[in-house]
């Protein structure tokens, strides 16, 4: 049972728990000849394997990624969900989610502005729900047509709910932090560009009388073959210094596969 669980992990990227929404990305894989774009995937994976008869295996799997970008005049309306969820048998073993609506105002001036909400859960690691609401300034320090370096400075108000491993018991929690992030863009040549994005948030909480901090990274590197055939690799991390309940403070995913456009 473990070597089956082990095996399709190590082949079903597809349900690898990124916590990371790289923003930057779906805001500069927008056509500027269309004002609104949406992409839809989903994938599902059934089947019942064994290689013993007192040892059946029935897995039941699926992945559903929903974003949108609207670009009416001046300002620019962005919706990311992502949804995974994996059982193994009668056992729940991935159930990942989450929402995430952003409004970037007065986008085309290099200092701008955005307000965001998002919603999401994360039973394996038994976050269920975070709920999160923000704004903050954007300020274009480089804009060219190889380089883009943004610079957002910003504040977010966080609740969360966690169920500790060992007690059994909820534990909420609610925080204001300051929430910064940069972003860069780079177009190293007509067939590679990487995009990459780094957070850090921090808050205070006063029931511990310290401050809560809070790292993540994500980074694409795309490499164009021909017009048709491109290689993409995504890179997601994420620390925490003081986890809410005793899990892993350090997270990641790692995706690479193969483009091909008709």
């Amino acid at each position: 049972m473990k070597k089956a669980i082990l095996l399709f992990l190590f082949l079903c990227p597809l349900f690898a728990n990124a916590q990371i929404l790289n923003i930057e990305r779906l805001r500069m894989e927008k056509d500027t000849a269309r004002s609104f774009m949406v992409k839809t995937t989903f994938g599902l994976n059934v089947f019942n394997r064994s290689a013993a008869a007192d040892e059946p295996v029935n897995l039941f799997g699926y992945n559903l990624d929903v974003n949108a970008i609207y670009y009416p005049s001046k300002h620019a309306t962005i919706l990311v969900s992502k949804f995974d969820y994996l059982r193994i048998n009668d056992s729940d073993f991935l159930n990942f989610g989450f929402l995430h609506g952003r409004v970037n105002w007065y986008r085309d001036r290099k200092l701008n502005y955005e307000t965001y909400a998002q919603y999401s859960f994360d039973n394996f690691r038994r976050l269920d729900p975070r709920w999160v609401f923000g704004g903050g300034i954007r300020n274009r320090l480089v804009d060219s047509n190889r380089l883009t370096l943004t610079l957002g400075i910003g504040a977010l108000y966080e609740y969360e709910r966690w169920q500790h491993p060992e007690t059994e018991q909820f534990v909420e929690v609610d925080f204001v932090k300051s929430s910064n992030y940069v972003s860069l863009r780079y177009t190293i040549n007509q067939y590679v560009d990487i995009n990459t994005v780094n957070y850090y948030q921090v808050g205070y909480d006063q029931t511990i009388s310290r401050l809560r901090n809070r790292v993540s990274s994500s980074t694409i590197l795309n490499t164009k073959f021909t017009d048709k055939l491109s290689f993409t690799n995504s890179f997601d991390i994420s620390y925490e210094d003081r986890p809410i309940i005793p899990i892993t403070n350090v997270i990641f995913s790692f995706r690479t596969g193969l483009s091909l456009d008709f």
